[in-house]
């Protein structure tokens, strides 16, 4: 079994089994609305579902249905392309930017994801957005939503700064988008279509695994389920809940950075996609994810300093390269 640097990759590879489905878990839902009147309840909330979950679902958050419904759209226009055309878009190596397919590899299962992916990282997407012949104003609209998931995740992490003792916005700070060293990315997915597959076997939509950043925001396609989460403070007990494909809501996890950042006090939530069962929509799913990364230089280190110091640059580093295919160091 491959050795990794990170004690959060060592950890993830004892995540691969499949364990058993707890569906009597609750999850909590947290009501966004009226933020700056509310954010002391919104924080409270937030902060007790982030210690001992490590997920929860958001409404009323601001980004209506029909900007939700256009981002799938765009979605769909992607990867609709011809793989000619998409191939011209690859992922560089060691960048978290442009398309792959079949090529990520989880620390948990050891198989390739059965999906593929376009990652969009603004400032490191030179030569990869496909031209406005082949998806005319894409990369506009693909920003825009963009945008809209930062403001979302940037209200969250002021609420765990504030419980961090950190200033209201330093996660604003640490997550600028008017730097060059800025990595937060919005990530576009399509799972494959799975006919004629008969049970789950040791292949994953998704293998278990934690995210790298500090914050996820999930959107997920109505109908397209198998989503699956083990709560941080559960994760020994591979025990997963299934999450219903809500297009109003959207579903967050905790990331290992932020994880780290808080000494451990913020649980990193395990999750997963597996495949369909025969009874249930089996076709191609589809969901976007926003990931709230820390701009390159930002030093993540704790309040307590539980871990030693390391940009955001080197722990992202390590987590793409023990990613995908041909990556590891």
């Amino acid at each position: 079994m491959t050795t990794y640097q990170l004690e959060e990759l060592q950890r993830e590879t004892t995540f691969g089994g499949a364990g058993e489905e707890a569906n009597d878990r609750e999850i909590p839902v947290i009501d966004m609305g009226n933020f700056e009147l509310r954010r002391e309840e919104i924080r409270e909330q937030l902060w007790q579902a982030a210690t001992q979950v490590g997920f929860f679902q958001l409404k009323n958050h601001g980004i209506t249905a029909q900007e939700i419904a256009a981002a799938f759209t765009e979605s769909e226009r992607f990867f609709n392309l011809p793989e000619s055309i998409k191939g011209q878009y690859l992922k560089p190596k060691g960048v978290n930017a442009g398309w792959e397919s079949r090529s990520q590899i989880r620390p948990s299962t050891g198989t390739k994801d059965q999906k593929e992916s376009y990652q969009i990282t603004q400032y490191h997407m030179d030569n990869l957005w496909p031209s406005q012949d082949e998806l005319p104003d894409f990369q506009k609209n693909a920003l825009e939503f963009e945008n809209r998931c930062w403001q979302v995740g940037m209200k969250v992490l002021s609420c765990f700064a504030d419980k961090l003792g950190f200033d209201r916005d330093f996660f604003t700070q640490a997550h600028d988008p008017k730097q060059k060293d800025y990595q937060s990315t919005l990530r576009l997915l399509h799972y494959f279509p799975t006919e004629g597959v008969t049970e789950q076997g040791d292949i994953w939509r998704a293998g278990a695994h934690t995210d790298f950043d500090c914050l996820t925001l999930l959107f997920q396609h109505e109908g397209h389920g198998g989503l699956q989460v083990c709560p941080g403070a559960e994760a020994d007990s591979l025990r997963w809940t299934d999450i219903p494909p809500l297009a109003d809501v959207i579903t967050c996890n905790i990331g290992d950075m932020l994880m780290r950042w808080s000494d451990d006090q913020l649980k990193s939530n395990l999750h997963r996609v597996r495949q369909p069962r025969i009874d249930e929509y089996c076709g191609s799913r589809h969901s976007v994810a926003f990931f709230c990364q820390a701009n390159k230089e930002q030093i993540i280190q704790g309040p307590a300093k539980h871990y030693q110091p390391i940009s955001a640059a080197d722990f992202l580093q390590q987590r793409i390269q023990a990613n995908f295919v041909g990556e590891k160091t």
